[in-house]
């Protein structure tokens, strides 16, 4: 049996990801096959792309952080998993594919009744969302944050999350995206035309309890001076280092996954070592699920239920085919994407214009 995945063939731009048709992959002794029905576009797969993300794998490879599947064919020596069951995993790259092989500790079970497209959400998104406000930041009801990018995929997570827990929310976005973001329940400030710093201050007098910058870099910094004394700033994220989907500084075709991230090691120490009582706190969502495989279980169980529950509404920008994954990347790194952007696999996605 035959199947379709993008494969990045070079570091660089759109044109990097090509569509490949392979034999289906056989599931190993403890591996589980799934036949992936939704699979989420992230800024960390542009990153990966022009090989500057810490994951960034060697090319050629296979990208995409999260899916949503069913369970098709088990390996040698699973148990406790059967064929037709809907399951999810963080593989950090592989989900751009029909198929996807992974060891069975990898998955976890969906509820029945969820959209594939709106469960992806949650993955990496909303588990980001979820963790960098109670593991991370361990926010309390009634303070106040800043959420940098609002409007985007783990932006409108984090509005949605914050809601949830009374949370006083602003949040920065282009001009189109301030009718999202009230709705979400924050204050619009547009980062284009408005000193975020400035407003901050103007609106709370003293500063926020919490900024969450997705930017990386001097941001940080700013983000800094948006704080109240004893808040602190966490840092998840190096989308600075793009403009329009490609790297800002306009060098590419090389891989260097550790050159932001010991700049972005930089400004954390200096959030300890410079006075002002303002902390940098950092948040990776592969390390702390290294790290505590089953906090990262427990807290995608606990998600889930709130989707199922209806308290949160994942936005999905855009459901594509995994044929159109190049113009995925292409309308993401665009920016001014208000939720998150899906490929959604199955049989019937035939259309393969986008890698001619």
């Amino acid at each position: 049996m035959k199947y379709k995945r993008i494969v990045v063939s070079h570091y660089g731009g759109p044109d990097a990801l090509q569509l490949v048709e392979d034999d289906c992959p056989e599931p190993g002794q403890g591996e589980v096959r799934v036949k992936v029905l939704a699979a989420g576009v992230s800024a960390p797969d542009i990153m990966a792309r022009e090989g500057i993300h810490p994951e960034t794998p060697q090319v050629p490879y296979t990208p995409g952080w999260d899916l949503v599947g069913v369970v098709d064919l088990l390996g040698e020596g699973v148990s406790g998993v059967e064929p037709g069951q809907t399951v999810a995993a963080l593989p950090i790259h592989g989900a751009y594919a029909e198929y996807v092989c992974l060891p069975q500790r990898e998955f976890i079970p969906v509820p029945s009744g969820l959209d594939p497209a709106e469960a992806v959400s949650l993955i990496l998104n909303y588990m980001t969302a979820y963790q960098m406000l109670h593991r991370a930041a361990k926010i309390k009801t009634g303070q106040s944050v800043l959420i940098h990018g609002a409007s985007g995929g783990v932006g409108s997570a984090l509005m949605q999350l914050g809601r949830l827990a009374n949370l006083t929310m602003y949040g920065t976005c282009p001009a189109q995206g301030a009718s999202a973001v009230k709705e979400l329940g924050g204050t619009p400030i547009d980062y284009q035309n408005q000193d975020f710093v400035e407003e901050i201050h103007r609106l709370t007098s003293e500063g926020v309890d919490v900024v969450f910058d997705s930017i990386g870099g001097s941001h940080i910094w700013r983000s800094r001076r948006a704080l109240r004394p004893g808040g602190k700033v966490v840092a998840f994220g190096l989308t600075g280092m793009l403009s329009g989907g490609r790297l800002a500084s306009g060098r590419s075709g090389e891989r260097h996954p550790y050159r932001a991230i010991i700049v972005f090691g930089l400004y954390i120490a200096g959030g300890w070592l410079f006075p002002g009582r303002k902390r940098v706190v950092p948040y990776s969502i592969q390390t702390l699920k290294r790290l505590r495989p089953e906090m990262f279980r427990e807290d995608l169980m606990a998600l889930f239920d709130l989707l199922k529950q209806r308290k949160i509404k994942p936005i999905v920008a855009e459901r594509l085919p995994l044929v159109e994954a190049r113009r995925a990347q292409e309308l993401l790194g665009k920016g001014n994407v208000t939720g998150k952007i899906v490929l959604v696999c199955n049989e019937n996605s035939t259309n393969e214009y986008s890698f001619k």
